[in-house]
């Protein structure tokens, strides 16, 4: 009994110390590659025809780079889909490069925000002449993750882009450029490896 007690002092104090250890060192898997995708809705604000019957659905693949818990290089394919009317429409896909902040709020509920650069192609009919342009913008976003599991998040965000469209008609060869932002809502999921 006199060697009984001793031992159970030590495996409790054992125990209690590697719990407060682990409770310390803080939260894991923060960096790394992460795979993810977003689904959501467009609306287009511009001052050309385009924008007309514009809102609908938006998908985009997304891979980044953890570098801590906070920052992180993120990739992304975009597709906008085809926005317009009968006689002027347009589709628009693109990629995008952004840095990323994050901050965590408790142990399941980060926010971040994002910005960077969108490098994007237009196809689009204005009558029966049609034509396509690349050109660059910007773009900003916020949003909040939700952790299932330590490696797979839900999130909804919101992203701004600031879009330009030179097209071109059958009747006039001048380009007419046109100031157009695309809106996006999306809820989507990441995967962190």
């Amino acid at each position: 009994m006199k060697n009984l007690i001793p031992a159970l002092a030590t495996t409790v104090a054992l125990v209690s110390f590697s719990t407060i250890a682990a409770a310390n060192e803080g939260p894991t898997n923060t960096h790394g590659f992460y795979v993810g995708g977003n689904y959501g809705y467009l609306k287009l604000d511009g001052d050309d025809d385009f924008d007309q019957d514009s809102d609908h659905d938006i998908k985009q693949g997304v891979i980044g780079y953890r570098i801590n818990q906070y920052i992180a290089l993120e990739g992304s394919y975009i597709d906008f889909g085809h926005y317009g009317n009968d006689v002027t429409s347009a589709k628009t896909d693109g990629y995008t490069a952004a840095i990323k902040g994050t901050i965590p709020v408790g142990n399941r509920v980060e926010l971040f925000a994002k910005a960077g650069q969108l490098w994007y192609s237009t196809d689009y009919s204005v009558a029966s002449y049609s034509d396509s342009s690349d050109d660059t913008g910007v773009f900003a976003g916020a949003g909040v993750g939700f952790k299932v599991t330590d490696n797979f998040l839900l999130n909804a965000q919101y992203t701004w882009y600031d879009v330009d469209l030179d097209a071109k008609s059958a009747t006039d060869s001048s380009s007419t450029h046109t100031n157009t932002d695309f809106n996006q809502a999306s809820v989507g999921a990441e995967y962190r490896f």
